[in-house]
């Protein structure tokens, strides 16, 4: 007769301990060390952005600075300007300036950097202290050498023409004609956004394992396929970063468009979101329409930076 032994299960798992939600000094320090921070930037940012906010639902004119009551509108200004033709066009204008600008700023900020890679060491160092004068000098400061340099009389621009192609280009008008408007604004904003992107892709590139390049160029790839296939997704999240922040700088220019403008360019024909934001208020005197304009001109550059935190944030998981 077999005899069954029963054997007693083993004892389940314990469950394990809830983390404590108290709240304690080690929880506690991280946000006081914080505070000072978030205060200002609470007073430096976000009471203009409650305001700016604020005045969007009002009509508020040249008279409310005299300390007459504003009017509450509501939606009135936000309708006025979406169904505006010129909000639109403007924007239009202006968002096809950010791609032409974003193209060629990474395009040639790549090519920068991989010379870079490429020069001796006393070359980089010239090519590199160029750069950063051009990025250090002030944007007010560089528009009024541009203008100079295209100005109708006495620009070196129309000299240097003239002498290369034996025609005379003395008193032509870069400003006048949107389209070479454009295209002096273009090459203003993209000769101070390059030296950024090439020294933070020069940073990237060199930190690309050495090994793995002469690996490729040994197995017999290309220098094309070597930067497409190997350099680019090392340094996938960094054109990232770089793409998503020069749409945002480049679609908020301002300065270059409005001394460009000042020169002798056409406003009514050349202005971008910037400049339309500041003719609305400050020329006008329309501050609750231009307030609703900027309103929606900052839910775009949020759902840009929506963008760019997402993409970041998975860059990190990965």
């Amino acid at each position: 007769m077999t005899s069954t032994t029963l054997r007693a299960a083993p004892p389940s798992a314990a469950p394990a301990p809830r983390a404590s939600r108290a709240i304690t000094p080690a929880r506690l320090l991280p946000w006081l060390l914080l505070a000072p921070s978030l205060a200002a930037l609470g007073v430096v940012t976000g009471w203009p952005l409650v305001r700016l906010l604020w005045l969007s639902f009002q009509e508020y004119e040249r008279a409310q600075l005299m300390g007459v009551p504003a009017e509450w509108v509501g939606l009135q200004n936000y309708t006025q300007t979406l169904t505006d033709s010129r909000f639109w066009t403007v924007t239009a204008r202006s968002f096809v300036l950010m791609v032409v600008c974003v193209v060629l700023t990474i395009t040639l900020g790549t090519l920068i950097a991989l010379l870079l890679m490429k020069l001796g060491r006393a070359m980089r160092l010239v090519l590199s202290v160029g750069l950063l004068l051009a990025w250090a000098m002030p944007p007010l400061a560089a528009m009024l050498v541009w203008g100079w340099m295209f100005d109708t009389q006495y620009g070196v621009v129309n000299h240097t023409l003239t002498a290369l192609t034996g025609e005379s280009w003395m008193g032509h008008p870069w400003l006048i004609e949107p389209l070479q408007f454009f295209a002096v604004a273009t090459l203003v904003i993209v000769w101070g956004a390059i030296p950024f992107v090439a020294f933070t892709l020069y940073a990237g590139f060199t930190q690309i394992p050495h090994e793995v390049i002469e690996a490729a160029q040994i197995d017999g790839a290309s220098a094309p396929k070597r930067f497409f296939r190997i350099q680019v997704p090392y340094v996938r999240a960094i054109y990232t970063v770089l793409i998503v922040l020069s749409m945002i700088w480049d679609l908020k220019v301002f300065t270059q468009i409005f001394v460009l403008q000042g020169i002798g360019g056409v406003r009514s024909e050349t202005s971008t979101l910037g400049v339309y934001i500041y003719e609305m208020g400050m020329a006008q005197g329309h501050y609750g329409t231009a307030s609703a304009i900027a309103v929606v001109f900052t839910v775009i550059m949020l759902a840009i930076s929506a963008y760019y935190v997402r993409a970041t944030i998975k860059e990190e998981e990965l």
